[in-house]
């Protein structure tokens, strides 16, 4: 990458603070920093076309997860299937509602809330639209995206799998 000093795009190093211009790049070269080596940018062509298609196909997947059970239990004779919205609700069946709006929020709302922003956000940067609400709606999408704790969740779920597996058979699903 060269130094800035056009009127181009321009990128700081992370490492190091120089400054790069990115704006001569072409489809899937990379820039990296001269003084440091750091990894700033790769460019690609149809990026907002992929991140477009990555989010529509996240939100059906996550559509797809909540309608399915995500886990059954066999014990006795007995089966319980649970879906993702299922958790929450027995949550609050049983005296937690606290915990049942946390794991809602954080497993299926926040989620649900970040992919629908990037696909506002995307939607408009591809018909070249500029909105005033748009760099608030990009700190929103960062902003929402540490409190989406899907990964934390599924990590507690295979916790708690490993201590009941001798009780009952259990069999993630979809």
């Amino acid at each position: 990458a060269a130094e800035a000093g056009g009127q181009g795009t321009s990128l700081a190093c992370p490492s190091c603070d120089l400054v790069f211009d990115v704006s001569d790049l072409v489809d899937g070269e990379t820039a990296r920093c001269s003084r440091c080596g750091h990894f700033l940018t790769r460019y690609r062509a149809d990026e907002l076309n992929r991140v477009m298609a990555f989010s529509v196909s996240a939100l059906i997947l996550l559509v797809l997860a909540s309608s399915y059970p995500f886990m059954a239990f066999r014990a006795s004779g007995l089966e319980n299937l649970m879906t993702l919205p299922q958790a929450a609700l027995e949550l609050w069946r049983n005296d937690m509602p606290d915990l049942a709006l946390l794991v809602a929020a954080f497993i299926i709302l926040i989620p649900a809330a970040v992919l629908i922003l990037i696909v506002i956000l995307v939607g408009a940067l591809m018909m070249q639209r500029q909105y005033a609400f748009l760099p608030a709606l990009g700190r929103l999408i960062f902003t929402l995206q540490n409190w989406s704790m899907v990964e934390v969740f599924f990590i507690g779920v295979l916790v708690s799998l490993v201590k009941i597996s001798h009780m009952a058979t259990v069999t993630l699903g979809i």
